[in-house]
Formats: C-alpha cells, structure tokens, sequence
C-alpha cells in the first residue's frame, strides 16, 4: 500500500543493540512516525512480543499502520503524544512494558512535505503543527507573539545569537502586514543576521525554524515528566532508548538519566548516604553513541543524532 508518507530511521542496528527486543515482552515506539523502528523491533522480537506505536501525526499513523500490517495484532497504533504515555496504554490495560524508544526528531516526511510548512526550503504557509488538529500554529507565533517571547525561543530554542535583532525585524515586519509563508520568514531572518554570517552550509534560518516548530509542538514542555513516566513504566530488566538531535533535548535525558542512576541528594561532603534514594537505573550509554561516517554520509540528518540508553533496575534488589 502506498501511503505517500516516508522517513528514514536513523541508527536502528544501535537502537536494537540497546533495546534488546529479542527478549520479547511489550514494547512501546512513544514516537512511531513511519513505522521503520518498530518495524525493525517488531522482526527481532518473538512470535510473543507486543508493540504499541504512538504518534500526534494521522499520516503517520495511516503509514504506520500499512508498514506493520502484516504483524497482525501484536501492533497496535494510538493516536496521541508519548508525554501522556502511561494514560494511553492504560487504556489498553498495559501498566508496564520491556523496552520503549523515544526519536525527538521530526519525521523526513513532515520536513519534506511543503505543505507542512517545517522547511525553509519550500514556499509553504507557516504551520509546523506535527497535530494538524492543534490550534497553534506557527503563523500564530510569528504574528502574535511578543517580541520578548519570540526572543526567547529563538534564543533558548534554536540558541541563536542574533535573536534580538531577528525577533526585532519580525515584528517590525509583520506590524506592515502579517508574514505568511516559509520562504518569506526564512528571508526576514536571513536578512537580520549580518551579512558576515550568513554563509553558512545550511540556511542561516534553520535555528529559528527549530525554535518555532518546538514551542508551536510544545516539545520541550514536560519533556523532563515525560522521560520519568517512560522510566516508572518499565519492568526491572525494561530499557529505555532516547535519540535527540539538539543540546537541548539532549541536555534533558542525560540529566534525568543521571538522577536515576544517582538520586542521592546529600550534600558531598557527607561521609554516608542519609537521604535514603536508591538507584532505579543504569545508564547504558556513558557518552552517548553517534552515527556512523557511513550513515551520516547517506542521511544527513543522523548528523546531529544522540542516542541515550538506560535500563530499570529494582530499587530494593539493585537487580535488572
């Protein structure tokens, strides 16, 4: 079946290595996109193993679902956003699971479908929604937010150092009549950078088109709850996968996944742990795995992929 929808999973071989599906179980794709990891994890797993697919995308799910169709009910896709995990699978009577993968990435499909408006590279209207049912759009921010809000994101979002003058010609712009399209924003902030920093190999305005596309699909929001959900529902022995692709979200994971391994909070100096906190993970992956020349070499966007691993381990037993 032909769905129109693609994307290229990015370094499946070290996502299996650190899922280990072949252990069977229940295993949840929190961010299901085309269906190409799970695919790969629903082939290692045995005759047994379950997978729940999640994703806030119809397309997606519509592709997903004809990709994996011939794995019969041990897929099940569910429309929604893997913060709300736990609630989803609640739904289906999962309370826990044996290994679930995070990719933070936009799918290859909703970047390269112009209409979707996530690219500087295609005249498009500005939307960026990965739920097209969302209210907030990105024309809605660039038109209405604040010149301190839009700031801001650019700033913490797309930690790009020409924020103040970018947000400042927006909305300079945009007071004459509203921005519409991609290409005419990807200009606008173009030609807010000085001219000596503008050639650059990719498009000075991708920062600020991944700060835009962040706050419009809310993905840093409650990302920190999120991994601690994911983490609460796997069974001691369970694994959690996370591939990001900017410092921020990266920042994030290694964070949380620090705390779990050492969630004691005495101070240093204390000659023994008083606080009672108990590991309830070990982190697989001390540096995080990139991918490999090769990989990157055919899909330019595993450049900037992170790949973070942990595995649950009882608190009591200190076993996994």
């Amino acid at each position: 079946m032909e769905t129109g929808f693609h994307h290229v999973p990015i370094m499946v071989s070290e996502v299996l290595a650190l899922l280990e599906p072949a252990r069977g179980g229940i295993f949840v794709d929190g961010t299901l996109g085309g269906g190409g990891h799970a695919e790969a994890v629903l082939s290692a797993m045995p005759e047994t193993g379950r997978l729940f697919g999640i994703d806030r995308d119809d397309e997606a799910l519509r592709a997903a679902g004809a990709r994996l169709s011939r794995f019969g009910d041990r897929f099940t896709a569910i429309k929604g956003n893997f913060f709300d995990m736990k609630s989803l699978l609640k739904d289906y009577g999962v309370e826990k699971v044996d290994g679930i993968l995070l990719d933070l990435g936009v799918s290859s499909h909703q970047l390269d479908a112009a209409e979707r408006g996530f690219s500087y590279k295609a005249e498009a209207p500005l939307d960026m929604r990965m739920d097209r049912s969302a209210p907030l759009t990105a024309r809605t921010v660039v038109n209405t937010w604040s010149e301190a809000e839009l700031k801001r994101i650019f700033y913490e979002y797309g930690e790009e150092k020409f924020s103040a003058k970018i947000a400042a010609r927006i909305v300079e712009r945009r007071r004459e009549q509203p921005i519409e399209t991609t290409t005419e924003l990807a200009e606008l902030i173009k030609g807010a950078i000085p001219a000596k920093f503008r050639n650059e190999p990719q498009h000075p305005a991708r920062r600020c088109f991944q700060a835009i596309r962040i706050a419009v699909n809310g993905e840093l929001d409650g990302l920190h709850d999120a991994i601690q959900a994911a983490h609460d529902l796997l069974n001691p022995g369970g694994r959690l996968a996370i591939l990001t692709f900017h410092s921020l979200e990266d920042r994030i994971v290694k964070n949380a996944f620090r705390t779990f391994e050492n969630p004691c909070t005495c101070p240093k100096s204390a000659p023994v742990c008083i606080c009672g906190k108990k590991p309830t993970a070990k982190v697989l992956t001390r540096h995080p795995l990139i991918a490999s020349e090769q990989e990157q070499k055919e899909n330019s966007r595993a450049t900037s992929a992170k790949l973070r691993a942990i595995v649950r381990m009882d608190p009591e037993t200190g076993s996994y």
